[in-house]
């Protein structure tokens, strides 16, 4: 790998060298590593791009790093993954893709995940999306998550996209059921003429299923961003969404909850939030002998942390 590559991947996965534990390294629409392990093997799809990771029944303390890098302008890829996680599980997977486009076309990845979280299973799952480059190519990018939990598992998805990245629709799909729970961290940040779309849609099927899902983002300048959530419940059990963002400049936000409430017993929150930076907080830093930009640039980071 060239520089640029190797620094997408420290950007994605925090990658310096080889990881360890199983991984799979795609580079410019190629495989360029990858290693099974004796809990989790990883396989090629025959029917069409992407590939299997299979993790053991009771495979406990281990990870899987799948990162995705492309640093060819023009090249569009859409990649199907699936993950079978095995009964009594405890695994991380480390996910993401960096673009790095210094040309005039539209370099693109679409990527499906499909989780299927067996019994009692616990998975957390790290996925960072990343652009770069001189700005006359698009960057993007449209990750699509559906989820699958059975009685008693739990997933926790961890997104982030801060910077680079031109569009993006960003899709997570979950079934819930008995005594599962489904939580969903999302962080965005966007910045000129950019567009970020989110939509979440969780089904809780089963009695006394959970999902938290909360969206946090900044939306700079020109951009857009649109939060859409819709949490059906379908039996006893409790839902909570939360959109908070900061609006800035000229930029505008979107929020679109949705809440179905199909059992009597189904107890449904949603939060919504959209507003500028105080002033007050603004005054207050600057009087600690920062500048106005440097305020701002400290708000927005803790904000998403």
């Amino acid at each position: 790998m060239d520089q640029i590559q190797k620094n997408l991947l420290a950007e994605v996965a925090d990658l310096h060298e080889i990881p360890t534990g199983a991984y799979n390294i795609r580079s410019n629409g190629e495989g360029a590593g990858r290693r099974s392990t004796e809990n989790i093997e990883i396989v090629t799809k025959t029917d069409k791009s992407g590939i299997d990771i299979n993790i053991k029944p009771g495979t406990v303390r281990e990870s899987v790093h799948i990162p995705v890098i492309i640093s060819e302008t023009g090249l569009s890829e859409c990649v199907y993954n699936d993950f079978y996680i095995g009964e009594g599980s405890d695994v991380t997977i480390i996910a993401g893709c960096g673009i790095h486009n210094c040309g005039d076309q539209k370099s693109q990845h679409d990527g499906i995940h499909t989780f299927y979280v067996g019994k009692n299973a616990k998975v957390r799952y790290v996925e960072k999306h990343y652009g770069e480059g001189d700005g006359n190519g698009d960057i993007v990018l449209n990750p699509q998550t559906i989820v699958h939990l059975e009685e008693g598992s739990y997933m926790e998805m961890d997104s982030v996209q801060i910077k680079g990245v031109d569009s993006t629709i960003r899709v997570t799909k979950g079934d819930v059921a008995a005594n599962a729970t489904f939580i969903v961290k999302e962080k965005i940040m966007t910045h000129g003429h950019q567009l970020a779309e989110t939509d979440f849609q969780v089904e809780l099927n089963g009695e006394n299923s959970n999902t938290n899902v909360v969206s946090r983002s900044v939306a700079r300048d020109e951009s857009k961003q649109i939060f859409k959530s819709y949490i059906a419940g379908n039996n006893k059990c409790h839902g909570h969404s939360e959109c908070d963002a900061i609006i800035m400049d000229n930029a505008k936000v979107d929020a679109i909850p949705g809440l179905s409430a199909n059992s009597v017993d189904a107890s449904l929150i949603h939060e919504a939030a959209i507003g500028k930076i105080a002033g007050e907080q603004l005054v207050k830093l600057m009087t600690l002998g920062l500048t106005e930009s440097e305020a701002e640039a400290m708000i927005v980071n803790g904000f998403l942390k």
